[in-house]
């Protein structure tokens, strides 16, 4: 069983092929900058992708392909993995509005590949999947209740593909299934998750990506009602400001320098106070939410770190797991060297284990886009 899964953002469409006979990645690759001359529209990012497979000789035709799986980010709470359908597509559309970079290129290419491979099925995992477990009491916000039962005003939570991979892999390398698992999923997009019995039971987005941590360029979590002192006190308009704080906000708007947490801890080293500001406001967030996660969890067995940063960044995770001992948290500062492999980090003494999990996401995608097909 072939499986191809489609990752996609405003401006790209990246892909993995699977073999689920034996879970091989077959191939593996993306189209940047969607939307210019070279490739204007997602359409013939899919053409180019569809011949590419075959070219390369990673399928002998397009009938070899049993399913397609997309990474999808919001589709509310209805599912966690699905049959794409017009139902689907429509439940999608109507969360554009909460999730603009994500939801309108996954629809304009779900409904691109079904006119290129009507027989080939689609499934769509999405996002907020892995946290339909989470407790009530953390996904609502103090609102109107009928905004939430009616409106689907509520968290979610994001990187349900990320954080239920981690949940798996950390259980299989310690031969546990019962883990009290924080896991800090820190990339150009950031999150906590906190699992217990690899059950999702709170995750720090809330009803859109926008929310959280600080990540690169988006804001994280920010006061409504601070809009209205920007609309006093600045030129912009409301739709102006939600467009800065999509895109000018978090690591960069703080520090001034850069979107990359790397550049930024550059000029941090070269003196530069708002990337070292920068440093701290995403470090205090972290670990905010790590001390209230390990409340939820009433404990913590291990603290996992994943995504570009959280795989790589050793100063970040040195100041993250600073001062934790009453955590029983004790990092080794040697083997916190280790870069993107998997590896324990944490001290002999410490209670809880600290680990670098690098994730796969996409594999995630293809085993629940198999697991959906085999229902049909």
């Amino acid at each position: 069983m072939k499986i191809l899964v489609a990752n996609l953002g405003s401006t790209s469409f990246k892909y993995s092929l699977f073999d689920m006979t034996d879970e091989r990645e077959l191939a593996r690759g993306g189209i940047e900058r969607i939307g210019g001359d070279d490739v204007p529209d997602h359409g013939m990012a899919i053409d180019r992708t569809l011949r590419q497979l075959v070219d390369d000789g990673a399928l002998r035709s397009l009938d070899e392909l049993a399913g397609i799986g997309f990474k999808a980010v919001h589709g509310g709470g209805a599912w966690d993995t699905a049959v794409v359908t017009d139902e689907v597509l429509t439940t999608m559309e109507t969360f554009s509005d909460v999730a603009p970079a994500h939801n309108p290129a996954y629809v304009s290419a779900m409904r691109s590949l079904r006119d290129r491979l009507p027989d080939v099925p689609q499934v769509a995992a999405f996002e907020t999947g892995f946290h339909r477990t989470i407790p009530e009491a953390r996904q609502l916000f103090g609102i109107p209740y009928e905004w939430s039962s009616e409106l689907g005003v509520r968290r979610y939570g994001f990187h349900g593909a990320s954080h239920r991979y981690i949940a798996g892999r950390t259980a299989e390398l310690l031969e546990r299934a019962d883990l009290k698992l924080i896991s800090c999923h820190l990339g150009g997009s950031s999150s906590i998750c906190a699992i217990d019995a690899g059950r999702s039971v709170a995750n720090s987005f809330a009803m859109t990506p926008q929310s959280g941590l600080p990540h690169n360029n988006r804001v994280g979590d920010f006061d409504v009602y601070a809009m209205l002192k920007l609309l006093d006190k600045t030129e912009h308009s409301f739709d102006e400001l939600l467009d800065i704080l999509a895109k000018q906000g978090g690591l960069l708007g703080i520090s001034g320098v850069s979107n990359d947490l790397r550049d930024i801890e550059q000029a941090a080293e070269q003196g530069n106070e708002r990337a070292r500001l920068a440093i701290d406001v995403l470090v205090e967030s972290i670990r905010n939410f790590i001390g209230a996660f390990a409340v939820a969890l009433g404990g913590i067995d291990v603290i996992a770190f994943t995504g570009g940063i959280g795989e790589n960044a050793v100063g970040l995770r040195t100041k993250v797991c600073a001062g934790m001992d009453f955590l029983g948290v004790r990092l080794d500062e040697t083997r916190n060297q280790t870069r993107g492999t998997e590896a324990t980090i944490s001290s002999d003494d410490s209670s809880v284990r600290v680990m670098i999990v690098p994730t796969n996401e996409e594999l995630v995608v293809a085993r629940q886009t198999k697991e959906q097909l085999s229902k049909q």
